[in-house]
């Protein structure tokens, strides 16, 4: 029993849902449109102001799709009402970041200047004030793309355990390592 996926969506005001034909969910809000495409096993009914997603059979198959398809739609629910946002925090000496027209400019240590192109749908600022590490700001309503540009950003430069120098989500904790220690003569 899919527990995630027997929970009703409850739709704010001002968010519409429809299911076109081929299962194609199409949520419609304040901030925008998106669409999510569902496995034609999967059934999605609409109820006045509730969305409720279920499944044919008892399958493994189906129980994970359930669930899945469900979270998805509350994402796109959420996205399209509140919008979503990540923030990223560059930590290291001469590490800058800034941006115009959505093309993100990074200073990481390497012998180069980082340029990654970030896509229209993604609202990019960045902000670097005195005493405080730069932060890269990400918001949209594309939850799954939001998380993959970030994790894209983050892997430019990792984290590491020693003196925590890197990218990494604000809030995120770090493990720090003990260095080498002096050795006994």
């Amino acid at each position: 029993m899919s527990r995630i996926g027997n929970k009703v969506i409850v739709l704010p005001a001002g968010i519409s849902i429809t299911v076109g034909e081929d299962n194609v969910v199409l949520v419609k809000g304040p901030k925008g449109t998106l669409s999510q495409t569902v496995d034609t096993d999967i059934t999605v009914e609409v109820e006045g102001n509730e969305l409720k997603v279920s499944r044919p059979t008892e399958q493994k198959r189906h129980k994970a799709l359930h669930g899945l398809y469900r979270s998805l739609i509350n994402n796109m629910v959420i996205g399209v009402g509140e919008g979503y946002k990540k923030e990223l925090e560059i930590i290291g000496v001469g590490y800058k970041a800034s941006a115009s027209n959505n093309v993100l400019e990074l200073q990481l240590g390497y012998s180069h200047n980082i340029f990654m192109a970030i896509p229209s749908e993604i609202k990019l600022t960045t902000t670097s004030e005195k005493g405080q590490n730069p932060k890269v700001i990400l918001e949209g309503i594309d939850k799954e793309l939001i998380g993959s540009v970030a994790a894209k950003i983050k892997s430019l430069r990792k984290v590491e355990p020693y003196k925590g120098k890197g990218i990494r989500f604000v809030g995120e904790i770090v493990r720090r390592k003990a260095g080498k220690s002096a050795s006994k003569k």
